[in-house]
């Protein structure tokens, strides 16, 4: 739905005070604040997320909403109920209804029998538009397998300004493809001075993206009573970085066969081992984990299930689950050792998961052909095209 004329809500009985909005603080009045007189009611607020409010009752429908701006998203278990909430923010509020969702902040959702696919084509193609590259040839993958970067001082600059609009472009399109954030984000850090080889792997990129205009993530229509369990993967690349020697860590989570959340990130800290960097790694994943969770436990009252992570380094779980005989590992920073407090906790479960099937492995590294299409499948990426 959306709301003709933004931010009309119902009154407010409590004193409710909002910081004043970037772009918009009063000149010497900077600590001056705003008093809300409208308010969302009827629904509660999302702890974990803003911008989501969820509504319960004694029969267990539920009605989630969300909203950015005057741009609303509204689901639930209960079709009825859907409607009839509908029918009455209508009634108070000048609005349109535009139907099943179909198009959300540059999103597009296709509806089919297989299931529901999430994608980006219309602005991947915009970005290739913008740059001139509609007709270029499309690559297989996003990078060469075993590519690396450096911050050469020989190779020539190119202009940082159109580096990083292309990056930024690049990053919003991570939205949708787990295939791009690890390509996308080696070439992010070298925004300050690009060079013609990083430019090149940009370029690289968008070829890619020319081939894979329609790819998206499919979330399968499936029958399980609404039971999903939340599976985490976590993985890293051990000194991955020629320049400062830190290791590259990536996760991915899966729920209902699909994945919901992934991260390709540099590790803070340079890693003595690969045990290490896949110990940091983990511990990075854990904290999106107890995120999600808690998330999950708002949305769906039933969900309560212990996350399990999947890590493809069996010493890196031996220091979480037995730090005791582990005393050689001291001088692993205390922010890290969550992952560990976690575990004895029953909060999550460690379990190995092969370096063959691990999916997380798509964010650490550039991988062959063959691997890439592999993972890709793991993680329910098809075409908007194929699908009927």
């Amino acid at each position: 739905m959306e709301v003709k004329f933004a931010f009309l809500n119902g009154p407010l009985e409590e004193e409710v005070y909002v910081g004043q909005p970037l772009s918009f603080v009063m000149k010497n009045q900077e600590d001056r604040v705003y008093k809300l007189k409208k308010a969302l009611y009827g629904f509660k607020k999302c702890v974990f997320e803003h911008g989501v409010y969820v509504k319960s009752d004694a029969s267990k429908d539920v009605i989630i909403f969300c909203f950015y701006v005057d741009d609303l998203l509204i689901t639930g278990n209960n079709e009825s109920n859907i409607s009839k909430f509908k029918s009455e923010l209508m009634e108070d509020f000048e609005m349109s209804d535009l139907g099943m969702l179909k198009c959300f902040l540059g999103i597009e959702f296709h509806k089919s029998k297989v299931g529901l696919l999430l994608h980006q084509r219309k602005y991947a193609l915009d970005i290739l538009k913008r740059c001139d590259m509609k007709h270029c040839n499309a690559a297989i993958t996003p990078a060469e397998a075993r590519l690396q970067f450096s911050k050469s001082k020989d190779e020539q600059d190119v202009d940082p300004t159109q580096y990083r609009s292309l990056i930024g472009s690049l990053r919003y399109l991570c939205n949708t493809r787990p295939d791009f954030p690890f390509s996308v984000g080696i070439a992010s850090r070298f925004i300050e001075k690009p060079k013609v080889s990083h430019l090149a792997a940009i370029k690289r990129i968008l070829r890619y993206n020319k081939g894979t205009l329609g790819c998206g993530i499919l979330f399968p229509a499936t029958d399980n009573d609404g039971k999903c369990e939340l599976l985490g993967y976590t993985d890293s690349s051990w000194c991955g970085d020629k320049d400062d020697r830190k290791s590259t860590a990536g996760y991915v989570f899966m729920f209902g066969g699909a994945p919901i959340s992934w991260c390709s990130k540099k590790e803070p800290v340079v890693a003595l081992s690969s045990c290490e960097a896949e110990y940091i790694g983990a511990s990075l994943c854990a904290c999106q984990a107890v995120w999600l969770r808690n998330l999950l436990m708002e949305l769906v009252s039933s969900f309560d299930s212990v996350i399990t992570l999947l890590v493809d380094n069996i010493s890196a779980i031996h220091i979480a689950k037995n730090p005791i005989v582990h005393g050689r590992r001291k001088h692993i920073e205390m922010r890290f050792h969550y992952l560990r407090d976690l575990v004895s906790g029953g909060q999550l479960m460690l379990g190995y998961w092969r370096s063959e099937a691990q999916v997380a492995d798509l964010l650490t590294k550039a991988v062959s052909n063959e691997v890439f299409k592999k993972l890709l499948r793991s993680l329910s990426m098809r075409n908007v095209e194929h699908l009927t």
